[in-house]
């Protein structure tokens, strides 16, 4: 009886979801806008595809991308599902100890609307990557995105964020504690890299080198350290990298440290014989020893609790390792 029980109710509601998702293809391809009105429950928000009413105090936010998740993390909201990465690397490592019962909703590429609709949120929280989807999205609970283009755009997202969720003075106290955090870091390196180049490059087993520019998500943080750059990472570029097609160029990638940013195994281990090779090793930062293999997710992550983790990682390779 629980069984046949059971199957009737994920029956019905999968039989739910299939008519909103059937009415929502209807409207497929229309700017969808809510035409809901402002009440003291709920509010306008403006974002990539209009405006959306929604809740004032959200308390079952699900969100879409992992740099929304950190972003909501920051400002004190904790999602009660979340789209995830890939099935090997569900949620970066540095989130992992804040999403207990936090609910796996799909990719955030392809998130998952069932699974979405079964979590019953109050609102959706999103990147712009995922628009097609929006009509559908909309019809489960109201739905914001917001424009990535890339790292570059960070702290813009970020005010999204905290714009939809009405965290305006949580993200200035979470930026007071990022500056005090840097000034930690900037007393507790003192001058002794002042004339030193930091280097920082994401290798790709298909892609070629991405070394990361001035305005990258780290690129910034290394900014507001003080950090010097060697100079031909030490510009602003529209998505904040700049590619090295051949490992002929590797060194453009030089400097006295050299932080490499790896995702995969082999991409760590395929980098790893570069360096030993005898073009490698003809890299400052290789006879040094100074080599330092850190984790894309974090120092890619494009919020300010990665901004906090990639700190912990320069007081441990710039302060305790010197």
């Amino acid at each position: 009886m629980k069984k046949l029980l059971y199957r009737f109710i994920y029956l019905l509601v999968l039989g739910i979801l299939t008519f909103l998702l059937v009415s929502a293809f209807g409207r497929m391809g229309q700017k969808t806008t809510s035409s809901a009105s402002p009440t003291e429950n709920c509010r306008k928000v403006q974002h990539v595809l209009g405006a959306t009413c929604v809740p004032v105090n959200p308390e079952r936010l699900a969100t879409i991308f992992h740099v929304t998740l950190g972003h909501a993390l920051t400002l004190g909201v904790k999602p009660i599902a979340s789209t995830i990465i890939n099935l090997q690397h569900p949620f970066p490592e540095y989130l992992m100890d804040k999403l207990q019962g936090v609910k796996p909703l799909g990719s955030q590429n392809e998130p998952n609307l069932e699974k979405i609709a079964l979590a019953k949120p109050d609102l959706i929280l999103g990147w712009d990557r995922i628009q097609s989807t929006y009509p559908l999205l909309s019809q489960i609970s109201p739905t914001a995105l917001g424009s990535w283009d890339g790292p570059v755009s960070w702290r813009e997202y970020f005010n999204f964020v905290a714009d939809v969720l009405g965290k305006q003075q949580e993200a200035r106290q979470a930026w007071e504690h990022y500056y005090q955090r840097v000034d930690e870091l900037k007393k507790a390196l003192g001058n002794r890299y002042q004339d030193q180049e930091i280097s920082v490059v994401a290798p790709s087993m298909h892609w070629g080198y991405f070394l990361q520019a001035k305005n990258s998500f780290v690129g910034s943080v290394f900014d507001d350290i003080g950090l010097k750059r060697p100079t031909v990472q030490d510009v602003d570029t529209s998505h904040g990298y700049v590619i090295l097609n051949s490992v002929e160029e590797l060194a453009m990638m030089d400097g006295d440290v050299l932080f490499v940013l790896t995702f995969e195994a082999d991409e760590k281990e395929a980098f790893d014989k570069i360096l030993q090779s005898p073009l490698g090793k003809t890299l400052k930062a290789t006879q040094h020893n100074r080599v330092y293999s850190v984790n894309t997710l974090t120092w890619n992550g494009g919020n300010l609790l990665a901004a906090d983790a990639v700190i912990d990682d320069l007081f441990k390779y710039l302060v305790n390792k010197s």
